[in-house]
Formats: structure tokens, sequence, C-alpha cells
């Protein structure tokens, strides 16, 4: 993978050689493959937090929070559980259970279909069920928007409940669903709150997220000397611990490695493992669609 990169480092002046050819070679020359997927993946299919998507489905939110975007929204405190399920359900319908397929996803899983590799995300959308990746492969680390778990964190168990949220989307009147509508954890009596962390608490881990976690690990220990792919899309640095600083440590104590990083976004680069590092830098929606359809 390495003499590809140099060979990349030749000819990307040529507008023959483009960053699509690049990364799919290095994708076809890779014995394993380990992509991390951020945010920045489902913003490049449409799947944003921003714009209309978010200020035609909570105008009224907006209008009374002045909220800036729907995931500074969706942490926010509100001032109690009926307006809190207001809003999550919503979100929950909008990025879960009502969210379309996303080609950028289709497009990933066909060009990864016949390759050795995981997927770990710090999405927590509904992306990866929509475009059938093998959820055996998938690692969603902060949680899923579908799931529920105790707001005291009592036990280590998730629940769902699809009808309820489509109830209380449907019934809520000025930005409050009715009192008996907000779901109670059933060994405390707690509200339940959607499953993903923060930063007081953590998660509620629940046995599923511990067997794709289990699965995670033990594919990073099969593959640790291969030539190992760690391609990192559109992840920020919001929480860099759970997949841009992994990777790039992984990148340094494997000199068979490269770190590819798929980011309109230029970040900084520890200086170790520059040499091992790529940066693709055009649009991730169209070279993944580029590669999918060679």
């Amino acid at each position: 993978m390495q003499q590809l990169k140099n060979q990349w480092q030749t000819l990307s002046a040529e507008s023959s050689f483009s960053q699509a050819d690049l990364l799919n070679g290095l994708i076809t020359e890779a014995e394993a493959i380990v992509i991390g997927i951020g945010a920045g993946m489902s913003a490049a299919t449409g799947f944003t937090y921003v714009g209309s998507r978010f200020t035609e489905a909570f105008p009224d939110f907006i209008a009374k929070y002045r909220f800036f975007d729907m995931l500074q929204a969706s942490l926010f405190d509100f001032e109690d559980e009926q307006e809190y399920w207001a809003f999550q359900s919503r979100f929950s319908l909008l990025n879960f259970f009502d969210q379309p397929v996303g080609q950028a996803y289709v497009d990933l899983r066909n060009t990864l279909n016949d390759k050795n590799y995981h997927v770990i995300t710090t999405n927590a959308d509904n992306a990866f069920y929509a475009s059938e990746f093998d959820m055996n492969k998938v690692f969603r680390i902060q949680g899923e928007y579908g799931l529920w778990q105790c707001s005291e964190h009592c036990h280590q168990q998730t629940y769902h409940d699809e009808a309820l949220i489509r109830q209380m989307a449907a019934e809520q009147t000025n930005m409050k669903v009715a009192e008996n509508l907000v779901p109670h954890c059933p060994k405390c009596g707690a509200p339940l709150e959607v499953n993903k962390r923060n930063e007081e608490k953590g998660m509620v881990e629940d046995s599923h997220f511990h067997e794709q976690k289990e699965q995670y690990e033990e594919f990073l220990e099969e593959n640790k000397n291969k030539k190992v792919l760690f391609l990192e899309i559109g992840v920020g640095h919001t929480t860099p611990q759970f997949i841009k600083q992994p990777f790039q440590k992984m990148t340094e104590e494997n000199p068979q490695a490269l770190f590819v990083t798929m980011n309109q976004k230029d970040y900084f680069i520890p200086h170790e493992i520059r040499p091992q590092t790529i940066r693709i830098s055009e649009d991730i929606a169209e070279v993944l669609h580029t590669i999918a359809n060679k």
C-alpha cells in the first residue's frame, strides 16, 4: 500500500489519476480494512442536522430555544420529560425509523462486499440498517436513536417501542406529549431516555453492545499484523477517542498500515504517522459512488 501511495504522489498531478482511483487501489490491495464512520458520512448522503431538514421538522422548538442545529437540540436539557419526548419522538422518526436509504452507504457496502472488513461508527442513526449492511460487521459505539435506556442507568438493558414513538409524535400538543405516554424504567421507575452516550453518565451498554464490541476487537486482533487500511470517513474531532485517535495509534504500531482520512476539513495528523497518511479531500459521496461503479 505504501508503494501505491508513492505512485499517487507521483501521478496526482495527472487528471487521469483521481483520488477515487487511489482509494480503490488501496481497498483492493489491503488485507484488512477498518472503517470508521462519523457524522460527515451521513451528511454526505443527505442526512444533515442543519438546513431545511431541521427547520421543517422543529420550527416550534427553534422558535422557543433558538437552536442552531438538530444535534445540539437533541442534547438539550428540556424543561420536563413531556417536552423531552415531544422532541425526541420526532427526532427518532426522522433519524431512525423513517430515515431513507442513503446512497453513499449503499455504495460503501457494495465496495466492501467481498472484502475483509469491519466498521466502527459514532453515528446512531439507521443508515447501516437501511442500506442492508451485514450488522455483524458494524460496531455502533455511541448507541442507537431507536433504543431507550434508564435515565439513571440503574441496569444495563435497552428497550424499544416504535409504536409508542409514532404515537408521541402524532399526538403531542404545545411541544409536549401526554404524561401517560412518557416511558419509564421497569426496574426503578425513572424516565427512559434515548440510548446515547453523555459526558456525565456515559451510556447503558447492553449485552448486544458488548457482543458488537467483542466482534470488533477480535477483528483488530486477528488482523493487526497485516496490511491494514484504516479508512476514516467523515470523522470530525468531537469524540476523537473512539475512532480518530485509536486509528492513528494502530497505524503507528503497524508499519504495513495506512491511515486514510476522507474529509473536506483538514485535521492535525501526528508527525509519527504522516508518512503513512493520505487525505481524500473530494466529496465523500462522489468518491464512493465512483468506486462502487468501477
